[in-house]
């Protein structure tokens, strides 16, 4: 049995659940997902869904209790998904002789995410939080990474376990099945965010760009929840540049009808700030969603790998979003050049049908977690001993 554990992830997750154990499942794999209750899990990914209260000695506690759940399975392959369900994995690899997976889908090492520890001691805890990192991947069977950028950051000992890169991508399927975006008209000219919002997830840059662009049709649609607590700053810095009919604050809406709605935009937004590790390294979901939507894409430069990817396929632009004045150039350039933008987006959308779907990286997921298991087949379906 291959068991994903989880002490902060749901059973609904996109990357954990819907991807990555959601393929697992369909390759034949005997798994079981063990995480925070939630809401309701992919069809066909088993899952004990445990509730847990705020705070560390709750979390503390939830640890022990999923990691009394996985001893009971008594699995071959653990794959954590956050450090601390890393750490009650290596535990049980000590009783039990699994294998131990660690997927790193975040930079755990970024200070900025070190909100617990006072800001003059963030950088030493960081270190400190290396050294445990690599004597975890020291004992650990394998290692699984969001981008290339990501891998080397990672504090991997110089015996170092395999390292796959999983990317955030979409399924072929969803692809097909996604509205098609209105990328090329000139009546409008809505600029979409989508996901979680805040500070360093881009709002300045976004305000700042649609003061700086007086453009009657010119737009930005936020659509998702704010979840820095920044609301107020950014209701007020709206209010402030008198741009209350210009940005719209849609809110958290189900995945489905978010995407609906970033369809009827013509560019997708991924902004994140720069000088925050966790963002210089992503390939965030958003990024393929847009793709997949067939909308062109402005992201920041600062987010590395996502620029590169950008620029590689051509479906979209790299801005310095730290600059005001080029993100609102590059906007208003693209409102001009209706015809480049349905190209961006119809290039990215190839993509995202093509190398980019998630079809290529389950290949190398499945493959990868057969290897660990010693299975001769890597869990294609039909194999009796998937796991």
């Amino acid at each position: 049995m291959i068991l994903l554990l989880s002490s902060a992830h749901r059973p609904d997750d996109r990357r954990v659940a819907a991807l990555e154990a959601a393929s697992l499942a369909e390759a034949g794999f005997d798994l079981l997902h063990v995480c925070v209750a939630g809401e309701a899990s992919p069809a066909g990914v088993p899952t004990v869904a445990l509730r847990r209260g705020p705070g560390v000695v709750q979390r503390l506690m939830f640890l022990v209790r999923i990691g009394l759940v996985a001893a009971r399975h008594r699995p071959r392959l653990v794959q954590a998904n956050e450090p601390d369900s890393w750490a009650v994995a290596l535990a049980l690899k000590a009783f039990l002789r699994c294998r131990v997976l660690f997927d790193a889908h975040e930079d755990y090492l970024d200070p900025d995410r070190l909100g617990a520890v006072a800001r003059p001691l963030r950088p030493l805890a960081a270190r400190a939080l290396a050294g445990l990192f690599r004597a975890f991947a020291r004992h650990s069977d394998g290692i699984l990474c969001v981008s290339a950028e990501r891998v080397a950051v990672f504090p991997l000992p110089r015996r170092a376990p395999p390292v796959l890169i999983v990317r955030n991508t979409v399924r072929r399927a969803e692809t097909l099945a996604l509205p098609r975006a209105e990328a090329a008209t000139l009546a409008r000219f809505d600029s979409v965010a989508v996901g979680a919002m805040g500070w360093q997830r881009g709002w300045p840059a976004m305000v700042a760009a649609l003061a700086a662009t007086p453009l009657a049709p010119f737009r930005c649609v936020i659509v998702g929840p704010v979840t820095d607590g920044s609301e107020p700053s950014l209701r007020a810095e709206i209010e402030r540049r008198g741009l209350t009919d210009r940005i719209l604050l849609v809110g958290r809406l189900p995945r489905a009808l978010a995407l609906e709605r970033a369809a009827r935009g013509q560019i997708a937004l991924v902004l994140f700030a720069a000088r925050a590790r966790n963002h210089e390294t992503a390939l965030p979901h958003k990024l393929f969603e847009a793709m997949a939507l067939g909308l062109p894409v402005a992201v920041s430069s600062a987010v590395r790998p996502a620029a590169a990817l950008v620029r590689d396929i051509g479906c979209g632009v790299a801005v310095d979003a730290e600059r005001d004045a080029a993100l609102a150039d590059a906007l208003g350039s693209l409102y001009f050049r209706p015809l480049d933008r349905l190209v961006m987006g119809e290039l990215g959308r190839r993509a995202s049908l093509g190398r980019l779907a998630w079809e290529e990286d389950a290949a190398g997921l499945v493959g990868f977690h057969g290897r660990l298991l010693g299975t001769a087949r890597s869990g294609l379906k039909g194999n009796g001993d998937g796991g």
